[in-house]
């Protein structure tokens, strides 16, 4: 025989967690919205304009700034959900809320260093790439992916570290990639170094200056430009 006082207090359950649900969806959506907007107004969308993260949003039919403010809106969603669960007594969730209202702050710290050490380090690739557009080597290229790939390894080491990995271990790997690179930049951009050290000479001693006509082997003409790598 059912005990009505039983039911009851089920039936409550029940409401409680609908209830909860359905504040989640509601408040979900509210914060995914003011998180747009507030991105919106600090110029995000135009901070990540012409990035590889932005070219394969839009690739999706999306853009980060929908990105970021659907993230925050699913956080939501997911912990209403499965809070939801643990007052219908569906499932027993409370360790795991636990756990993760532990680890959520650090592992969303994360994914924000990475996602903007992605985002700067791209932007750094562009600003060195208009910098070095007039140097005609083709080595030249890899300066600026050097630099971007820098940024985003440092951002990756910081996230790691925010996720709790052994700095010892995140200072190993600095060293090793600070190597590497050392050693891929002086192998294929020697020649690019040599001619910097020409232009440095050339700009110190000032054998000609702009306007002049020179003859340099079997070419001839006015010096229109000089500085580091070109003449």
């Amino acid at each position: 025989m059912a005990d009505p006082i039983i039911d009851q207090a089920l039936e409550m359950q029940y409401v409680w967690a609908a209830l909860i649900l359905v504040i989640g969806l509601v408040g979900g959506y509210v914060l995914g919205q003011v998180n747009r907007r507030i991105l919106g107004i600090i110029g995000l969308g135009e901070a990540v304009e012409g990035t590889s993260l932005e070219r394969t949003a839009r690739n999706f039919g999306t853009d980060m700034v929908t990105i970021l403010a659907r993230s925050s809106a699913w956080l939501i969603y997911i912990f209403a959900l499965v809070y939801s669960l643990q007052v219908a007594g569906i499932v027993q969730t409370s360790v795991l809320l636990a756990r993760g209202a532990d680890l959520l702050p650090s592992y969303i710290l994360a994914t924000l260093i990475v996602m903007g050490g992605f985002l700067v380090g791209d932007k750094v690739e562009m600003t060195v790439d208009e910098r070095l557009k007039g140097i005609k080597f083709p080595e030249v290229t890899l300066v600026s992916r050097v630099f971007r790939y820098t940024v985003v390894f440092v951002a990756v080491l910081l996230a790691l570290a925010q996720i709790g990995v052994a700095v010892g271990v995140l200072m190993i790997l600095l060293g090793a990639y600070l190597f590497a690179v050392i050693v891929l930049t002086a192998t294929a951009l020697h020649q690019l170094l040599a001619a910097a050290g020409a232009g440095l000479y050339l700009l110190l001693t000032q054998p000609y200056t702009i306007g002049d006509r020179v003859a340099i082997g079997e070419r001839e003409g006015v010096v229109q430009e000089v500085d580091l790598f070109t003449t």
